[in-house]
């Protein structure tokens, strides 16, 4: 488009004379990259002058059908009707289901927490089933990629027993496998053709981190080397060719060597062969919200395997976000500067980075960040529309308006949800609940088609009390130490892991009182009971194994 359709002398004397352009760089901006995703990049959106979307276009436009478009809006610069038409179909869908779910068991009141509808979660389960694609593994037809959400609903049932889920799991990360860049390490974007095996070769670093989260999760439950292999390898190309000498993770890598010359003969090379040409250009941008999903992602590869090293990676990366990004109460700016922040993904991001590092650590400063940083959502981004969390602080902005976005709410009822089990702040899980009853709306639970794990994953969490697992015994015993990279470790994806050193006081949500013994030992406890304690690894997977 830069190429032709802005060099197009009457697209130009058009867009100059009518319309004021604005260019937005999707990740300097990510409440407005979330808030149009679905029209891919390049994205054309057109507004009034009050802020209101009259025409969305995704993808390339020629200068000719360009020129088309900037003429009819000029002569009618009312919203285009179809736009219109999918709202009311969208207002008058949701009201129907809201007012059906009013009278089910799963309605919300003083009493019951905010639910998928019976209904709703059976379709949802029939899309998640009918979506997988049995011949090359993963959700989707055209574009194979992993969905991290449903991948990890499929893990999650593949550790309470479902085999067939196990199946799927199981398809989708060795589909996935076949993205591994195998000379540099990372992963790349997604497949075309509707295999694994015709790449798209950009490296974000939201693809890098949760792949490194989901594989590690395949290996706990599977015990697979090739998933934790896949892990190591993403981890090695985030220190080799995304992490900045402060500590702090980039951005991406460009798919091309050159800016719009297609690189597959270059990553078909070795990689002293394509060291020799260079490398495809590096986004050195540090955002807070990629670091928090880095963070993370080292967080679970550490739980793992018990690499020391991952975890040193994510608390240094955790340490530069606290010294050069955080914001008065706890909220985290999204790069150096910020005019149009906060955003609510790069708070989000660091917040549950904060939570994983405790639970990996059972290091009481970790949960307090995390605690700060819930607040600081729960103080700046409720949306004024039923349930949610809006993608930035609305304040006066009248053009692309923050709204609740489904990728963010879903992570926010997870990560206060579970906040709410390790703290017992019931403030945490009224967040949960709010974030619950938007993703719970009809219209919103829909929106991903075959990618629907995630919705039914915050439901099912929502709904459940996790495996709680406490390591009783000084923090400077070795051997309580090797009970909690244990009980870190094991095949459970929902789960509240503990450490108990009597000399820093009671635990933050102390639900039965655990006894000091002579050496160190293992609890699992769960409806205010506890069971018999577990002094070594074997002994806490036996334990864990009756339990479940």
């Amino acid at each position: 488009m830069d190429k032709e359709t802005y060099a197009d002398a009457a697209v130009v004397k058009l867009l100059n004379d009518k319309f004021i352009c604005v260019r937005v760089d999707q990740d300097a901006r990510p409440d407005l990259s979330s808030k149009y995703e679905d029209y891919g990049w390049p994205a054309t959106i057109v507004f009034n002058c009050d802020g209101g979307e009259i025409v969305k276009r995704s993808g390339c436009i020629n200068p000719a059908r360009m020129a088309r478009l900037l003429v009819a809006i000029v002569k009618d610069p009312s919203a285009e009707e179809a736009a219109k038409a999918d709202n009311v179909a969208i207002a008058a869908e949701t009201s129907v289901n809201s007012e059906t779910s009013v009278n089910s068991d799963t309605s919300q009141n003083a009493e019951t927490k905010p639910a998928l509808s019976a209904a709703l979660r059976a379709e949802l389960l029939s899309k998640f089933t009918s979506g997988y694609d049995p011949k090359y593994g993963g959700w989707g037809t055209y574009q194979k990629f992993l969905d991290f959400d449903t991948a990890e609903y499929a893990l999650s049932q593949s550790s309470d027993g479902d085999q067939e889920a196990a199946k799927m799991a199981r398809g989708a990360l060795d589909g996935e496998l076949n993205l591994l860049d195998p000379q540099f390490g990372g992963v790349y974007q997604y497949s075309t053709d509707g295999d694994w095996v015709h790449p798209h070769f950009e490296k974000i670093m939201q693809t890098q981190a949760e792949n490194m989260r989901i594989f590690s999760l395949g290996y706990r439950i599977f015990k697979d080397q090739r998933y934790l292999a896949a892990a190591q390898s993403i981890a090695q190309y985030l220190n080799d060719y995304l992490t900045s000498p402060d500590g702090g993770f980039y951005t991406s890598q460009d798919a091309d060597l050159r800016a719009g010359e297609h690189s597959g003969e270059y990553f078909s090379l070795n990689k002293a062969e394509r060291l020799k040409l260079g490398i495809p250009t590096i986004d050195k941008h540090v955002y807070a919200r990629e670091n928090g999903w880095a963070i993370n992602g080292l967080c679970e590869l550490y739980a793992a395997c018990a690499d020391p090293i991952y975890l040193a990676r994510a608390m240094l990366a955790a340490d530069f976000m606290l010294a050069n990004r955080t914001l008065p109460n706890g909220g985290f700016k999204h790069g150096v500067t910020d005019n149009a922040g906060p955003y609510l993904g790069d708070t989000l991001a660091m917040g549950r980075a904060f939570l994983s590092l405790y639970r990996v650590t059972g290091e009481r400063k970790w949960l307090s960040r995390a605690e700060l940083a819930a607040n600081f959502i729960a103080a700046h981004f409720k949306s004024g529309q039923e349930g949610g969390f809006a993608s930035a602080a609305i304040g006066q902005r009248r053009v692309a308006v923050p709204e609740p976005l489904l990728d963010e709410n879903l992570v926010l009822a997870r990560f206060a949800n579970l906040l709410f089990h390790y703290t017992g702040d019931k403030k945490y899980m009224a967040m949960a609940d709010r974030a619950m009853t938007y993703l719970s709306q009809p219209a919103v639970a829909r929106k991903r088609k075959v990618f629907v794990g995630g919705v039914l994953l915050a439901d099912k969490e929502l709904h459940a009390v996790p495996a709680h697992l406490t390591v009783v015994g000084a923090k400077s015993n070795a051997d309580a130490a090797v009970l909690f990279r244990s009980a870190i470790a094991l095949p459970r994806t929902y789960a509240r892991v503990e450490w108990w050193d009597s000399k820093e006081g009671p635990l933050p949500n102390t639900e039965v009182e655990l006894p000091h013994l002579a050496k160190p030992a293992a609890f699992f406890c769960s409806a205010g009971r506890c069971s018999a304690p577990a002094y070594d690894p074997q002994a806490l997977s036996r334990l864990v194994s009756e339990q479940h």
